[in-house]
């Protein structure tokens, strides 16, 4: 399915929607962080590093930026994921079964509100274990502790539209907490019903300063607890960016390792090569040397030859003269 705002690109990369062959693509985008939220966390950062430099290479540096912004999921977060890529079926019917709590809880319907209650804690439960399951297939085996955040989110999506959107993209980077006034599945109790004539039961007068003293009471407690849950937001996050940091680092260092060995094989080579130039100078020089007593020596020997014609023809006219005068 093409993702809305994506452009078609031939098999061989090609953007078919525009001359511009290596501007933004946004579906690539789209696949490659499909990819990576669908990688087990351990493979994240390479297989991020691997595509962001894949877009640098191809000339498209802002979908560089936004891959390599992309952030490691936890481990429960992860499983999460997981568990709405791999069962599609139950996603679906489990978002149902939010949407259909919130409805009831915004009209107070108790039947149904205890009805689906029942069913959100089953369903969870079964859900968490089935996270569980399918993160051990591959490899991932979940402590206690990440399948209660597993749960911890899943309660969330069924409260909150908003984290059940984040969760159905598949991408979650931290696990979700559900808001403190989640439906408790029960409806607030009707007054007891009096019988005809009897007088109400008279209620304890409430002052105005006890009702502002539990109200502020109330707001105080509301706002540390939401200052609790921001920073415990805060510290997941510096510990993500930390282990991020350290799975950079050792990316770095074991890069700078293997540069560092094919540093030591190419001075190897050229080492090699230079004592084969020395070696090719050497025989350069002896077979000039060689060459120039080569020359002197065949000076020599045409100046001998050139001497022993001139004698020789020297000899000849003596004989000729000699010869003439006997007869």
């Amino acid at each position: 399915m093409q993702r809305k705002g994506g452009r078609r690109r031939d098999t061989d990369g090609r953007n078919k929607n525009g001359p511009d062959e290596d501007g933004p693509d946004e579906e690539a985008v789209e696949r490659v962080l499909d990819e990576l939220y669908a990688a087990p966390p351990s493979a994240f950062v390479s297989l991020r590093q691997e595509h962001a430099a894949a877009a640098r290479t191809a000339g498209r540096k802002e979908d560089a930026r936004r891959i390599h912004a992309a952030r490691r999921p936890t481990l429960a977060a992860w499983a999460a994921n997981l568990l709405t890529r791999s069962r599609p079926e139950e996603t679906r019917r489990f978002l149902e079964l939010g949407q259909a709590l919130r409805e009831a809880h915004r009209t107070l319907d108790a039947a149904g509100l205890k009805e689906l209650s029942a069913q959100r804690r089953q369903i969870v439960a079964a859900l968490s274990r089935q996270a569980a399951r399918l993160a051990e297939e591959t490899g991932q085996r979940l402590s206690p502790a990440a399948q209660r955040e597993v749960e911890a989110t899943l309660r969330a999506v069924l409260a909150d539209p908003d984290a059940a959107d984040r969760w159905a993209g598949g991408r979650l980077e931290v696990s979700l907490t559900p808001p403190s006034a989640f439906p408790s599945g029960t409806a607030p109790a009707e007054p007891a019903r009096t019988a005809p004539g009897a007088r109400e039961p008279r209620q304890p007068p409430r002052t105005a300063s006890g009702t502002h003293a539990k109200d502020e009471l109330a707001e105080r407690r509301r706002k540390r607890r939401e200052e609790r849950e921001r920073a415990e937001q805060e510290a997941e996050r510096a510990e993500r960016h930390l282990r991020d940091a350290r799975a950079e680092q050792a990316g770095a260092q074991e890069s700078l390792r293997r540069a560092e060995e094919e540093l030591g094989r190419v001075r190897e080579t050229v080492t090699a090569a230079e004592e084969r130039l020395r070696a090719a100078r050497e025989d350069l020089d002896r077979a000039e040397r060689e060459r120039r007593e080569a020359e002197k020596r065949g000076r020599t020997a045409a100046d001998a030859l050139a001497e022993a014609e001139r004698a020789a023809r020297a000899s000849a006219r003596r004989v000729d003269r000699l010869a003439d005068r006997g007869r």
